[in-house]
């Protein structure tokens, strides 16, 4: 039987009481495997076997995180996390069936925050939405305990307190995820960082499969930070350039 959802703030006794998970798969033997055990992680789940029911059910039901296929009937999960981003900030988990740089980077670029390729496991999906779930618990209590100040590197700016990133004074959106994946290497700048320090500090993912995470979200900020700002170091990581003194 699923919980009572009292409260969407209210930190629960086990990591997915409370919350409120929409899948959105058109495959039946999947959706029901991801249902299954979301619901025995704690978790209330909802599914939508396409685009229009699922952004009718994510604006009805307003989930807490949405686990998202690309390839849906109707219309697509881009267009699915586009428009319900435009309704109210979600998390979004994408699924897709192929293992292409182009869909993962599209997909963060409308909103995804993390995306993983089939076939997968189901002990690594749950511990995908836990930790999306945590980071925007995190995010809230560092809303209402800002940091004071504004850190600036050259003409990049970051604003811990409102969560804003500025390049040349111009306001850059980034997810919540790349957010935290810029702060991390700022925290740092010029040293170098793994991708597995970068996974297991943004991601408390400590599982090496997860690397291509790391490299496709790098991208996508490159995007949109400037590709100059971020070093690659082959073989090992990344760094966060800034200006020389």
């Amino acid at each position: 039987m699923e919980q009572t959802h009292t409260s969407h703030n209210g930190l629960a006794a086990t990591p997915g009481a409370q919350r409120r998970v929409l899948v959105v798969e058109d495959d039946a033997t999947i959706v029901d495997n991801i249902a299954a055990r979301l619901r025995a992680e704690g978790f209330q789940v909802q599914t939508a076997g396409d685009g229009p029911a699922a952004v009718d059910t994510a604006e009805a039901w307003q989930p807490d995180l949405m686990v998202l296929d690309i390839m849906l009937p109707g219309f697509d999960g881009l267009e699915v996390c586009r428009r319900v981003q435009a309704q109210r900030p979600v998390p979004v988990l994408m699924l897709t069936a192929r293992d292409d740089e182009t869909d993962m980077l599209v997909g963060l670029g409308v909103g995804a925050d993390d995306y993983m390729t089939k076939p997968f496991s189901m002990r690594e999906l749950a511990a995908r939405v836990h930790v999306l779930l945590r980071r925007v618990e995190r995010a809230t209590i560092a809303a209402s305990t800002p940091r004071s100040g504004i850190l600036r590197l050259g003409e990049l700016e970051i604003d811990h307190a409102q969560r804003r990133v500025r390049v040349n004074s111009e306001d850059v959106h980034l997810t919540p995820t790349e957010f935290d994946l810029l702060v991390c290497l700022a925290n740092t700048p010029r040293a170098v960082l793994s991708r597995e320090q970068l996974l297991a500090e943004v991601w408390d993912w400590a599982d090496a499969s997860g690397t291509r995470t790391v490299d496709s979200h790098i991208k996508a900020l490159r995007r949109k930070i400037g590709a100059e700002r971020i070093r690659t170091v082959h073989g090992v990581g990344y760094a966060l350039e800034t200006p020389a003194p």
